[in-house]
């Protein structure tokens, strides 16, 4: 896959606006300046076609191309996508994907306008089958041990600097089994986040390495379809599940941990084929 950028595309470009402000604090007026999380719309247009509008956090926008295109199930592996260009527009930015043909034949049977609210999985979506995708089961492994979990969420706000810069962006990291975490991406959208965090995952190697996908949001069933339709095997969460993750979660065959704070957590499914863990 060959990645290229035209105009100074957004890739470039630090995600945070710096905006001037008037800050009222203890009684008294201060005009300053603020850092502001960028939240613009980016197109994805697969083989000249428009597929969908994202409002995103405009970084990291090849590897969202490709984590998108894999988690939505329009790509199968990273190798269908032949290519990924950049086109900054005042407007926006427009992401120019070549797909192989088979893969785009099966895109236009199942096309949506998807443009709307930050990350939005929902919009535009014509039918409640295409709503609720089938699950992807993944293979069932043990669940990270305790001080795994607990190890990941100490450590996540160090590796947010967008976040702690602007209070606004949601993070999805990598973990190791040991719960260091091995790279995180942020979004304004945590469908977003997860996508950019998939596509550097694979844009790094063939297939994912050992370990668990941590989330500073909550783990809606987006979040779940998206896991496991791209191989992740066990998805924590800082806040909680919604009963239809955890219906997903279950027949995927996928760990679910939400609720993921300092000194508890609490387990929402287990991988059937994962009998005995480290609990």
């Amino acid at each position: 896959m060959t990645m290229t950028a035209r105009n100074e595309a957004s890739e470039n470009r630090d995600g945070v606006a710096t905006v001037a402000v008037e800050r009222w604090r203890k009684g008294e007026n201060q005009l300053t300046f603020d850092d502001i999380a960028e939240e613009s719309p980016v197109a994805l247009v697969y083989n000249g076609i428009s597929y969908a509008v994202m409002m995103t956090t405009p970084i990291h926008l090849e590897a969202f191309a490709l984590g998108f295109s894999l988690s939505e199930g329009l790509i199968q592996n990273p190798s269908e996508l032949y290519s990924v260009e950049l086109e900054q527009h005042d407007s926006g930015t427009e992401v120019q994907l070549t797909i192989s043909a088979q893969r785009m034949a099966e895109l236009k049977a199942r096309r949506r306008n998807l443009a709307g609210r930050t990350g939005c999985g929902l919009c535009g979506t014509e039918s409640l089958q295409q709503a609720i995708r089938p699950t992807r089961p993944v293979e069932g492994v043990l669940l990270p041990t305790p001080e795994a979990v607990q190890h990941a969420i100490v450590t996540l706000e160090n590796h947010q600097p967008l976040q702690n810069q602007t209070g606004a962006l949601h993070g999805a990291a990598w973990c190791n089994p040991a719960g260091e975490i091995q790279v995180l991406r942020e979004d304004i959208g945590r469908h977003n986040a997860l996508d950019k965090l998939i596509g550097t995952l694979y844009q790094q190697q063939e297939s994912l390495p050992s370990g668990f996908a941590l989330i500073s949001s909550r783990a809606s069933y987006e979040m779940v379809q998206k896991a496991s339709q791209t191989g992740i095997n066990t998805l924590v969460a800082v806040s909680a599940p919604t009963s239809l993750a955890i219906k997903l979660a279950n027949e995927a065959n996928l760990n679910l941990i939400g609720f993921a704070r300092p000194g508890r957590f609490i387990v929402y499914n287990r991988s059937k084929q994962a009998s005995e863990n480290s609990l």
